[in-house]
């Protein structure tokens, strides 16, 4: 791979997690505080991601990989993405917001399956190159909350008051049209699978792999899968709302710390996984998210804002320890034949259904522990996700059976 194509491919990625970076985080701050929405709404703002991620296998199996080049498609489901964003900016009301917002989600979802495609497909050694293009996402999404926290300041005290977080939205639809057009220049990417050849709607889905779920251990992994993103959606529908109205400054900017923590227990996570073994490295990651939840709950914005930097600096721990250990798992378990189909129903399950559990139940509690229309019971509303997670943690080192996983670099 060239420089010229290197360079073209990190600044996809890097406006690619810009744009979800730029709004996704501040949602349910502007959601409460602009809109005056409901812990209920907001758990319905934030599922639209699901419906994405279940609904975006069909435009790439259907659409991408048949009919148009990847990087074209890209781009014009950006452009349209950009205009469902200037949309979001105007909406008076949550009744106008949510159809924008679901049909955002609709087409941005499939478009981090396409910047992954339009990557490989330059690619002569992926293992060894993807990693240099995909830190520039993260990149991208820290830049985004930094940008909103230090530079223009629209989460800070004044800005909250004045609605300034409406902002974000106009940020992303800038983003969304650069990304659009610019797409259009990155090089070819033609379908993979012919025309002619019959659409299988398992294959689409990932149901091939449903086989896989007659091995007890990765039944175990699979339903422990699903059940942890109900504490995930805590994390990414209450966290910057609680920061913000327990008077946290920049709040925004303060949780880029998880994307840095990230990328850092991205690169140790070779040597937990050889060091500690599969199994352990679950427990590990289960474990974090119930300390980090701990740390919310009795953390403060005082003398104890360290507990919460904590908790948002085990990010790294929870999810790259836990998910990208299960995409290494899964792919071990599946074999040569069904690996991309084992993948695409792990990701279903959890950004899909899992996901979609944990917003509604995340908006129900929220709800629950409402004080007013402006403050909440944070202490018993953390409560919750520390005690799921800690739970299934518990039943996955019952009942799953320590196994050996190679690793390859």
């Amino acid at each position: 791979m060239n420089t010229k194509t290197q360079i073209q491919l990190s600044f996809m990625m890097f406006l690619e997690f810009f744009i979800w970076g730029a709004w996704f985080v501040t949602m349910g701050t502007f959601l409460a505080l602009n809109l005056k929405a409901s812990g209920a709404e907001t758990a319905v703002a934030y599922s639209t991601q699901s419906w994405g991620a279940i609904i975006a296998p069909f435009i790439i199996g259907l659409i991408a990989d048949r009919f148009i080049n990847a990087e074209r498609i890209l781009g014009i489901l950006h452009i349209i993405g950009a205009i469902l964003m200037y949309q979001l900016f105007k909406a008076p009301d949550f009744m106008h917001f949510y159809p924008y917002l679901l049909g955002y989600m609709i087409v941005y979802m499939p478009t981090l399956a396409l910047v992954n495609s339009v990557s490989f497909n330059q690619m002569s050694n992926p293992a060894k190159q993807f990693s240099l293009i995909r830190v520039w996402g993260t990149i991208g999404w820290i830049l985004a909350g930094l940008a909103i926290s230090y530079i223009f300041h629209w989460d800070s005290s004044e800005g909250l008051s004045s609605g300034l977080l409406q902002k974000t939205f106009l940020m992303t639809a800038v983003a969304s049209a650069v990304l659009g057009v610019y797409s259009f220049t990155l090089p070819a990417t033609p379908p993979k699978v012919d025309k002619k050849e019959k659409i299988n709607l398992s294959g689409i889905l990932g149901l091939d792999a449903l086989k896989l779920l007659k091995d007890k251990n990765f039944l175990i992994f699979f339903i422990s899968s699903v059940l942890i993103c109900i504490p995930l959606a805590f994390y990414y529908q209450n966290t910057n709302p609680f920061l913000s109205e327990i008077g946290l400054a920049n709040a925004t900017g303060k949780m880029t710390i998880g994307q840095i923590s990230e990328v850092a227990f991205m690169l140790l996570l070779p040597y937990f996984f050889n060091k500690f073994g599969f199994k352990k490295t679950i427990i590990i990651a289960m474990l974090a998210w119930a300390v980090r939840y701990v740390m919310f709950a009795y953390g403060n914005s005082g003398e104890l804002t360290f507990m919460l930097l904590i908790g948002i600096a085990l990010h790294g721990i929870c999810y790259d320890f836990f998910f990208v250990s299960g995409q290494i798992y899964t792919d071990a378990k599946a074999g040569p034949q069904i690996k991309s189909a084992a993948q695409g129903l792990i990701t279903l399950a959890t950004y899909g259904v899992g996901m979609l559990m944990g917003f509604w139940v995340a908006g129900k509690i929220s709800d629950f522990y409402a004080l007013s229309e402006t403050t909440h019971n944070w202490q018993n509303i953390w409560a919750f996700p520390a005690l799921f997670a800690l739970g299934v943690m518990i039943l996955f080192m019952i009942f799953f059976k320590n196994e050996k996983i190679e690793y390859s670099e």
